[in-house]
């Protein structure tokens, strides 16, 4: 991965390092600035997949979490204490987080507020409110130059403020979380999970996802990556073939004018580059 200019064009980089129920990590580089969203694995197993895309945790400017909830936070205090990371995330997030991550010293922790945009080094950071069950959870919208990416998983409904926030994107994560028949249909959910997950504070089902893609692509966002698919619940190819099949209704040529991809849980996704001209 090249410095942010490269031959007259500005470059962008994202990698859906593990995205699912099992655990979230996401990588973003701009110019000399590399950060993560959230760190949902052990700190060793965050840091050797950083490696296998040559990346060092060293190198790492700081980790932005979206909430506290296990599968976004489990490596999180490990790697502030060991890499002397700072940690963003809102002040709700940061009380309800605090027993679960150990103790972070205060100089590496920072609150952000949705709506309040700054800058982590070279990349520009814009929290914004999602609609799910933590004490106040965050997408987050990501700028360098004129290039845009942003995560938006942990959606119980697609609602108009995140399409908002994230309309006119190069790329973004968006979940595809179930299939609400198999969902359903599982043994091993109780009732009172499925109709957390189903509900409007709960994930986004493949459904829904697709037609919040369709939204999204009419915005001008060329590159989507779906995230966030439950182990149980969905399966990469069922979710491809829902929002492929939307897009194709509405004559979307998957793969020319939209690149569509799938992030699986538990194996580190491609690296993603987006550039325009300088």
């Amino acid at each position: 991965m090249n410095d942010q200019e490269n031959d007259g064009f500005v470059e962008m980089y994202f990698c859906p390092v593990f995205s699912g129920s099992s655990g979230n990590v996401l990588f973003c580089q701009y110019g000399n600035t590399r950060l993560l969203i959230d760190a949902g694995k052990t700190g060793k197993c965050i840091s050797e997949a950083l490696a296998g895309i040559g990346v060092a945790m060293e190198s790492i400017s700081g980790i932005l979490i979206t909430h506290e909830h296990s599968d976004h936070i489990s490596g999180a205090g490990v790697l502030a204490r060991k890499y002397h990371l700072p940690l963003y995330a809102t002040g709700e997030t940061w009380r309800a987080m605090e027993g679960k991550i150990g103790k972070v010293p205060t100089e590496l922790r920072r609150e952000v507020t949705a709506g309040h945009e700054f800058y982590l080094g070279d990349i520009g950071v814009a929290p914004f409110s999602i609609p799910h069950d933590a004490a106040d959870p965050v997408g987050y919208r990501l700028w360098g130059g004129d290039l845009s990416i942003s995560t938006a998983t942990d959606l119980g409904h697609f609602s108009d403020e995140v399409f908002r926030r994230i309309k006119g994107s190069n790329l973004v994560l968006l979940e595809s979380n179930h299939d609400p028949d198999m969902l359903r249909a599982n043994p091993n959910y109780n009732a009172v999970l499925k109709k957390r997950i189903l509900g409007d504070y709960g994930h986004l089902s493949n459904e829904a996802c697709s037609e919040a893609l369709l939204r999204l692509i009419a915005g001008g966002t060329a590159n989507v990556i779906l995230g966030h698919l439950s182990g149980e619940n969905n399966t990469p190819v069922l979710a491809r073939r829902v929002s492929e099949t939307a897009m194709k209704r509405e004559g979307i040529r998957v793969g020319e004018e939209v690149r569509l991809e799938v992030a699986l849980r538990d194996e580190t996704g491609n690296v993603f580059c987006i550039s325009s001209h300088a």
